[in-house]
């Protein structure tokens, strides 16, 4: 383990920026501090309805956000790529089916052992060196495409590592935040964060789509890392981030085994993780949506309507997180994890119900601003409920639920589909994510009675 630094000279100068003079670098910022902002009960006219921006205030959080906002973009043009390189080796859907696999693996296994990684060191320099590996599989996917090697092992191999690498990255720079803003700003910073993520799966694929006939699908790979690099000098401007205490921590499995009992006795933390699984695993349609374009909507044009189809959501989750004055200062953060549970239950049925295209991409947009409510809070409750030290285990968990709920719902989607048919299937989905949600929150009252100020 790091143990903390004497913080330097201009380490304290940067703290003193960040409205905590005084306090050791990494301490959580609170209202205990005394140095929390001051802000109006009542902001004056559109500000209030607008993204609250007050996290960005903090130099720290800042640079944190603007290393996720560089790669954004980058990212989503590496996740373009890689499926439209195996296709063009291939010809077979199924091998890009296969690759995906491949990535998920190794993700879901570093994401649980790397978020046990970042409670044991300093997280700073675990982000420096995630960042990095990162980077140079980018440079090494540009490598294999530039010369033409058209391997898919060598494809699927770089990206088992990328995703890997990418386990250990996520978690820790999801437990750093609530060491850099205080836990009154934490719904911001998570809608700040989301918002910066929606965006780039809206533009990501269609800057893809429109770089690869200009400049070459290799390219793409490049500019992804170079955007990485970027973002690595923003991480290293960060202060260090070391473990709390002095006690020295192990990063074994058996750690990892800790932070599942430590989920399972604090019932607010298992109910949310439980709410994202029941979103996504019965109501994520995505599985449907190239056979609802091939046939249900096919009069509006096939490609039209899978485009649209898959770009609703993350515009409705980046809609609702441009908007997030009007939800982020909200206290009953478990109350409105249930309510945008249900309300995306509610969108999932209306989209099988729609008539026609622009009806179903209207709901499916809808239930993007209820996905980003539900994260932004499930993603408070996460960082407020659970300490530093098991924070990064929490993070590790929780990027398995997300990384893995929604395959699962392919899979469940894709057969009831076959079997019931797409819209039906698409209903039947949605009417069960609001009868789960709704029992469980009547069965379990401790997450929808779960208040910011309660943590």
């Amino acid at each position: 383990m790091v143990h903390p630094a004497e913080p330097t000279e201009e380490r304290e100068r940067e703290v003193a920026e960040e409205g905590a003079p005084g306090t050791p670098l990494g301490t959580p910022l609170g209202p205990q501090a005394g140095t929390e902002p001051k802000t109006p009960s009542a902001q004056a006219g559109w500000r209030r309805f607008v993204m609250d921006t007050r996290p960005l205030r903090r130099p720290a959080y800042r640079r944190l956000w603007s290393s996720t906002t560089v790669t954004g973009i980058g990212s989503q043009l590496t996740a373009v790529a890689v499926p439209k390189q195996v296709y063009d080796i291939t010809g077979s859907s199924a091998w890009v089916g296969y690759t995906s696999f491949a990535g998920l693996v190794p993700l879901v296994v570093f994401a649980l052992w790397g978020g046990a990684i970042a409670d044991a060191v300093d997280r700073r320099k675990l982000l420096l060196f995630t960042n990095a590996g990162i980077a140079v599989t980018s440079v090494l996917f540009w490598v294999q495409a530039a010369t033409g090697a058209e391997s898919v092992v060598v494809l699927m191999v770089l990206l088992a590592a990328q995703q890997a690498l990418f386990g250990v990255n996520f978690p820790t720079r999801s437990a750093s935040v609530a060491r850099l803003v205080p836990a009154s700003e934490l719904p911001a910073a998570n809608a700040l964060n989301s918002t910066v993520s929606a965006t780039g799966m809206v533009f990501g694929p269609l800057l893809a789509g429109a770089l690869i006939p200009v400049i070459g699908l290799p390219e793409l790979y490049l500019i992804d890392a170079l955007a990485l690099c970027a973002a690595l000098w923003a991480v290293w401007r960060l202060p260090p981030l070391p473990p709390l205490t002095d006690v020295r921590r192990r990063a074994g499995w058996r750690q990892v085994a800790e932070g599942f009992r430590y989920i399972t006795a604090r019932r607010v933390l298992l109910l949310s993780f439980l709410a994202d699984i029941v979103a996504m695993v019965f109501g994520m349609p995505r599985a449907l949506f190239p056979q609802l374009a091939a046939t249900t909507y096919e009069s509006s044009g096939e490609g039209l309507a899978l485009g649209l189809l898959f770009a609703a959501i993350p515009m409705g989750a980046m809609a609702g997180g441009l908007l997030s004055g009007t939800f982020s200062r909200i206290r009953s953060h478990g109350f409105m994890v249930v309510a945008a549970v249900v309300a995306w239950g509610a969108a999932v049925v209306g989209c099988g119900l729609s008539p026609n295209l622009w009806w179903a991409v209207g709901f499916l947009a809808a239930g993007g601003v209820a996905d980003m409510v539900s994260m932004v809070f499930r993603g408070a409750i996460l960082q407020s409920v659970a300490t530093d030290e098991m924070r990064g285990r929490m993070q590790g968990v929780f990027t398995v639920v997300v990384a893995g709920g929604p395959r699962v719902a392919d899979l469940l989607h894709g057969t009831a589909g076959s079997v019931i048919g797409t819209r039906a299937a698409v209903t039947a989905g949605g009417l069960l994510v609001i009868v789960t949600m709704l029992v469980l929150a009547l069965a379990m009252p401790a997450l929808r009675r779960y208040r910011a100020d309660a943590g």
